[in-house]
């Protein structure tokens, strides 16, 4: 087996919008079962919206405007991604800083109305939080933050997806042998953002802290706005979080 370090870039916006942020950048590196290097992958996308990048994301990335123009759309960059995916003949295992890269890669396969089946099957491994647990931080860190932590030296950009990329398989192997492969799983959809979930951590805390058993209805009504809880797996998804932190507690 084969293990894919990936990471995307993704465009950005400076107002509220009803059409989604898109990747805009693929990067890639393979290693082999020995860690060793093998090859990688690297392509721009041009996205449907927001394709003109803002002043944020092109300091942030470097990425020019004018190798954005010109770049392919996301389904012949994604086919040729998938190509080179399965150059991989004893199968692959995806490795990311993090959700979000997946997310945002399935979500543009839907965007696209292409098949979602590979991407939903695939397995990865979240790199951020295997270092998270092997070193026993609380606190999310950058790429560059792990790079100082494993006394490494960085290199390229970062913020370019196949740099980080490269820098994020020099974090794989130092940290290979402390890792827990048994965390391996596969995408799943979820409806609440980070934040929210975060709230009802608050929420539950704050209202123990008033000596008043928690329930869902205070949650609800003292710290969600109506509109936030609108769509229905949203509610759902938040509620079973509530139950489980509370069994927690």
């Amino acid at each position: 087996m084969d293990y894919i370090i990936l990471d995307i870039e993704f465009n950005g916006r400076k107002f509220a919008s009803d059409h989604p942020m898109e990747v805009i950048e693929i990067g890639a590196v393979r290693l082999d079962s020995s860690l060793q290097y093998k090859d990688e992958f690297s392509s721009l996308i041009k996205p449907i919206y927001f394709s003109t990048l803002n002043s944020f994301i092109k300091k942030k990335t470097g990425i020019p405007q004018e190798e954005i123009d010109v770049a392919d759309r996301f389904p012949k960059v994604i086919t040729d991604f998938r190509e080179w995916l399965d150059l991989s003949t004893d199968g692959v295992l995806l490795l990311t800083w993090g959700g979000e890269d997946m997310k945002r890669i399935i979500q543009d396969v839907r965007i696209h109305k292409m098949d979602v089946s590979y991407w939903l099957a695939a397995p990865y491994f979240d790199l951020l939080k295997g270092v998270l647990r092997a070193r026993g931080l609380s606190n999310d860190i950058s790429v560059e933050g792990a790079m100082a932590l494993f006394e490494l030296d960085p290199s390229g950009s970062a913020h370019r997806a196949l740099d980080d990329a490269r820098m994020t398989s020099e974090i794989f192997r130092a940290v290979f042998n402390e890792l827990d492969f048994e965390r391996v799983q596969h995408y799943k959809d979820t409806f609440s953002n980070a934040r929210e979930r975060k709230t009802v951590k608050i929420a539950i805390k704050a209202i123990t802290a008033q000596k008043i058993v928690p329930t869902w209805d205070l949650v609800a009504e003292h710290y969600f706005p109506e509109k936030t809880l609108a769509d229905p797996r949203k509610l759902a998804e938040l509620q079973d979080y509530f139950a489980a932190q509370v069994n927690k507690s």
